[in-house]
C-alpha cells in the first residue's frame, strides 16, 4: 500500500465498520484500535498521564473491532481451503479452529457459495474482471469438503 493510502487511511474518523476500506490492511485496523483502545484505557491513570479520551474513541475501537471481526471472518474460508490444500486434515483444522470437523467444512462450504455469488455477479455485471470462484473452483472446493477427517489432500507431502 502506498504512503499516501496510509496517510489517509491514518486521519479518517472510523465510526461504522463500513467506514473501513475493503483492501485496508488487518494491520493497520490494529493499529488504529490499539490507539483508540490505548487513550480508553488511560482514562484510569492518574490525571496527569491521561491522554485525553472521549466518547469518539470509544465509538471507534467499537467500530474497529467489528471492522477487524468482519474481516477476519471473510479470510477464514480461504485460509480453510489452503490448509486443506495443503495437507492438513479435518481433523487438524477444527484443532486450529477450536472446533469441530463438521464445523469447520460448513465454514468453508459457506465461504464457497459466497464466493460462487460473487463470481456470478461480477460475471452479470464485469464480464473478464470476475472474481470468486468459477464453477469448476466451486466444485474442487466442495471436494475439499468430502475428504475424510483425517485424509490429506493432494497437497500434502
Amino acid at each position: 500500500m502506498s504512503t499516501f493510502l496510509y496517510e489517509r487511511w491514518r486521519a479518517l474518523a472510523v465510526r461504522r465498520p463500513d467506514d473501513v476500506p475493503a483492501a485496508t490492511p488487518l494491520a493497520w485496523h490494529i493499529e488504529k484500535l490499539d490507539e483508540h483502545d490505548h487513550r480508553l484505557t488511560s482514562r484510569s491513570r492518574p490525571v496527569g498521564t491521561r491522554y485525553g479520551a472521549g466518547r469518539g474513541d470509544a465509538l471507534a475501537a467499537i467500530a474497529l473491532h467489528e471492522s477487524v471481526h468482519r474481516h477476519i471472518e471473510r479470510e477464514r474460508g480461504s485460509r480453510i481451503r489452503e490448509a486443506i490444500e495443503l495437507g492438513a486434515t479435518w481433523n487438524e483444522v477444527a484443532t486450529a479452529l477450536g472446533s469441530t470437523s463438521g464445523a469447520a467444512r460448513n465454514a468453508l462450504r459457506r465461504w464457497a457459495d459466497a464466493q460462487r455469488r460473487v463470481n456470478r455477479r461480477d460475471i452479470e455485471h464485469a464480464p473478464g474482471e470476475a472474481l470468486g470462484l468459477d464453477p469448476d473452483g466451486y466444485a474442487a472446493v466442495l471436494a475439499l469438503g468430502r475428504l475424510g477427517d483425517d485424509e490429506r489432500g493432494a497437497g500434502s507431502g
